[in-house]
């Protein structure tokens, strides 16, 4: 009798430990909120993972820089021009916008989430912060990201 129950404990935990390591998997994979997918996005850039980053994008944004050409650039500009290894970011509170579009003449979205970045370089020019708006906007349960190109 005991080891049946014993077999029954250990049968118990495993599927549990199963269970809760499933859903862990899920919540940490997938981007849950507009903060959370550019916080992945800068946590990938801060890594130099550009490739990750630049999955995140919205096709528009796909388009606007082809995968080889944002890696080169991205790295080119921050990596050796400026001479960072890595950047400090901070992320502010998304606020819904309804109507935006990333340039005069793209797509309208019904509704996006702006969302401020503070990312804070440690450069040959010393330390310096650039502040950007990301627009994140769910595209087929998943939020991708945009940017400002109204100019």
């Amino acid at each position: 009798m005991r080891k049946r129950r014993y077999k029954r404990r250990i049968v118990l935990l495993v599927i549990s430990a199963i269970i809760i390591g499933m859903i862990l998997f899920v919540m940490l994979r997938l981007p849950s909120s507009p903060e959370k997918v550019v916080h992945d996005f800068y946590m990938y850039e801060a890594e130099g993972s550009f490739d990750q980053s630049w999955s995140l994008f919205h096709p528009d944004m796909k388009i606007r820089f082809p995968k080889a050409n944002y890696i080169q650039t991205r790295s080119h500009v921050f990596m050796q021009h400026m001479d960072v290894d890595t950047f400090f970011y901070e992320i502010g509170k998304a606020k819904k916008k309804k109507g935006w579009r990333m340039n005069k003449a793209g797509e309208v979205f019904a509704e996006v989430y702006e969302v401020p970045v503070d990312v804070t370089f440690h450069s040959q020019f010393g330390i310096f912060t650039m502040q950007q708006n990301c627009y994140v906007v769910k595209e087929k349960g998943e939020w991708l990201i945009l940017w400002d190109y109204r100019f």
